[in-house]
């Protein structure tokens, strides 16, 4: 075609990006419900297994539909290649993994969803890695972590959730000088808000659970970055350990990428202003949401981030309070996922952060008073409402 897709606006790549029709020539994209494809030959099947000719093998390893997705999600990115998964928990395994072995070293920072730290202090450990856990914004921290043996440095900037922020174009640069790579969970930013690859970091990981969804039916994930580094540290592991992504969620991912522009922008703007009401309230000790100027991590916020993104969080002082709030909730959902199109809230101390301990929860400033809220697509007068009477219950 004369037109180039990297030469497209967002909203373009959304709805068009990847898109790789049949000989039927249909407008939505095929569903590609296959385990498995034949060839026409014997040598067809060895030129194919071999690499000498392109084309799918087996599902575990690739698909029409979910190769569609990868390609609309790499332009989206900016990323030379997407490598889809079936969840975003394995795709941060993975992407972790499949840079290091027995002997290495991992930096991290602290404030990570609950699996994270699991993986990172329960898994990675039996296999010989050991981490070094740092405060994210504390860039001499992250100096001094490092090792002539690191090889990896993790990060989620938001982070689940406090919303902490870390400068990803510094911490970067400390990574370089020591050879090492840079992993960047950027969930609750979304691509549309912040673009980790152009501030240095190597690899990209999503949950498109999330916002890529969006409408609370699928698991997904994905691994992004430059062609050569995702060949060489995931292509094998991706084969021979099976977390693939399903084609039917695949498919439904795609549908979400053609709305992701207009939803997480009209989200955005709602938890914005619910931020300023939220941080005004009397029983409200603390409010965090990225553009606001009280964010302990505003300046770099403003600076690495184009939006505030849909999740807040605010410390209602005790968990009997924050369950008092919950449960006075008529709109806003009990639940612990985000990006959703229905607004939700939780209390990361009991479900979403539980398996960490209490120590480790103090270390990112994580008490039994916060909640977090994840902003849907409801009307902003309606959950102020909902919020402000659950708010007098607590």
């Amino acid at each position: 075609m004369a037109e180039d897709p990297n030469d497209w606006d967002v909203a373009t790549r959304l709805v068009r990006g990847g898109l790789a029709r049949s000989e039927h020539g249909e407008i939505a994209e095929a569903l590609y419900l296959t385990q498995s494809f034949a060839y026409d030959s014997a040598e067809a099947a060895d030129a194919r297994f071999s690499g000498e000719k392109p084309g799918f093998i087996y599902a575990r390893y690739g698909n029409p539909t979910v190769a569609m997705f990868e390609e609309r999600l790499a332009l989206l990115e900016g990323a030379e290649t997407c490598r889809a998964t079936a969840s975003g928990m394995a795709a941060v395994h993975l992407a972790l993994m499949g840079l290091l072995s027995a002997g290495d070293h991992m930096v991290s920072s602290k404030a990570l969803f609950g699996s994270c730290r699991w993986i990172i202090n329960t898994w990675a450990p039996r296999f010989g890695i050991e981490t070094t856990l740092v405060d994210g914004p504390d860039l001499a921290a992250w100096r001094a972590a490092m090792r002539p043996n690191t090889k990896v440095v993790f990060l989620e900037s938001p982070a689940n959730p406090l919303l902490e922020i870390t400068d990803i174009a510094a911490v970067c640069a400390i990574a370089r000088e020591a050879s090492a790579k840079v992993v960047v969970d950027n969930v609750f930013a979304t691509p549309l808000f912040q673009s980790p690859l152009k501030l240095g970091a190597d690899i990209v990981v999503y949950s498109a659970t999330k916002h890529i969804d969006g409408q609370g039916r699928v698991l997904g994930g994905a691994i992004l970055g430059a062609s050569a580094l995702i060949e060489e540290a995931y292509k094998d592991p991706m084969r021979h350990t099976g977390p693939a992504l399903s084609p039917f969620n695949a498919w439904l991912l795609l549908k979400g990428l053609e709305t992701l522009d207009l939803r997480v922008r009209r989200q955005s703007e709602t938890a914005a202003a619910l931020a300023d009401r939220l941080a005004a309230h009397a029983k409200v000790l603390a409010c965090r949401y990225p553009t606001r100027s009280d964010h302990p991590q505003h300046a770099v916020a403003t600076r690495q981030m184009s939006g505030g993104g849909t999740v807040l969080a605010f410390d209602l002082g005790t968990r009997e309070r924050a369950f008092a709030f919950l449960n006075a909730l008529e709109i806003v959902d009990i639940s612990n996922n985000l990006g959703d199109a229905k607004s939700m809230a939780t209390h990361p101390t009991t479900t979403t952060h539980r398996s960490m301990t209490e120590d480790q929860r103090l270390e990112i400033g994580l008490t039994p008073g916060w909640v977090r809220v994840s902003v849907g697509l409801e009307s902003p007068r309606d959950l102020a409402r909902d919020i402000e009477r659950a708010l007098e219950a607590a």
